[in-house]
């Protein structure tokens, strides 16, 4: 595992361009944050104009009812001219060992089914067997370190040529990455977004069906291997209430069976 990248907010302009921004992104007005925060309309017009420093407990309780990512709430303090109140401890940190390895113990016993571990830009930090299932036959220059599992999935040479409903997914995968961007200021994340978006969509992609209609509970994944179409809900799992960088931006997606066939062929792969 590595430790996470992201980008981070400027500090230069000070908290309170920061703090109308934020509050603007969220669409919360000056009253209504106020309330929020137990305190005035005209004081919060006063921090984003400069007029008044808000104290470090101030930042940290706009940043609370603004949903501001704990990154981008180290940055307002910041600016504000105040320490970072949550650290970022690399993964590989002793720190972390009991999270890693609960993590690692997590997504093998999932198995036979696929699941992963990745950071804020999609980086593969661990993987379980089923995904390495899936990567079968994907060229070594994508399998390369750091993986990255929106490019693995994207990529005409990656698993895109195999999975059937390919328009549809990828525009899932495409809106997914933007209300990240829309909720984190992060430039790594952008830049990828414009790397995969951009990537051509093979002539084989469509909209095929199965040879016997599923009544999918939620968009799937149906992905060829081996002559079989597999198909997948994806789940995703984030940390609650996290006091650090590192374990905010951690993502356990799990790829859960969407139909018996499914079932059935991952248990006879992997018994």
């Amino acid at each position: 595992m590595t430790a996470l990248l992201s980008g981070t907010a400027s500090t230069a302009q000070g908290v309170g361009p920061l703090l109308r921004a934020w509050r603007e992104r969220r669409r919360v007005s000056q009253l209504e944050l106020a309330l929020r925060a137990d305190s005035s309309a005209r004081h919060i017009s006063f921090i984003e104009t400069g007029r008044s420093r808000p104290s470090e407990e101030m930042v940290l309780r706009l940043a609370e009812h603004l949903d501001v990512p704990v990154r981008e709430r180290n940055a307002l303090l910041l600016a504000a001219g105040y320490a970072p109140h949550y650290p970022e401890t690399p993964l590989d940190d002793p720190a972390l060992d009991a999270l890693r390895e609960g993590m690692e113990r997590l997504i093998r016993g999932y198995e036979p089914y696929p699941a992963l571990v990745v950071d804020a830009t999609y980086h593969v930090l661990a993987a379980n067997r089923g995904i390495m299932m899936l990567m079968d036959g994907v060229p070594e220059h994508l399998l390369q370190p750091p993986l990255n599992a929106m490019r693995l999935t994207l990529h005409p040479e990656g698993l895109a040529p195999r999975i059937r409903n390919l328009r549809e997914w990828r525009g899932h995968l495409l809106a997914q990455m933007e209300r990240q961007i829309a909720l984190h200021r992060s430039e790594p994340l952008r830049a990828l977004y414009e790397e995969v978006a951009a990537y051509p969509v093979p002539d084989t992609a469509g909209g095929a069906e199965p040879d016997e209609p599923v009544p999918y509970f939620a968009l799937p994944m149906q992905v060829e291997h081996e002559g079989r179409t597999l198909s997948f809900i994806s789940s995703i799992s984030t940390f609650n209430t996290p006091m650090d960088v590192t374990v905010a931006e951690l993502a356990i997606e799990t790829l859960l069976p969407a139909d018996p066939a499914t079932v059935k062929y991952l248990h006879t792969l992997m018994p």
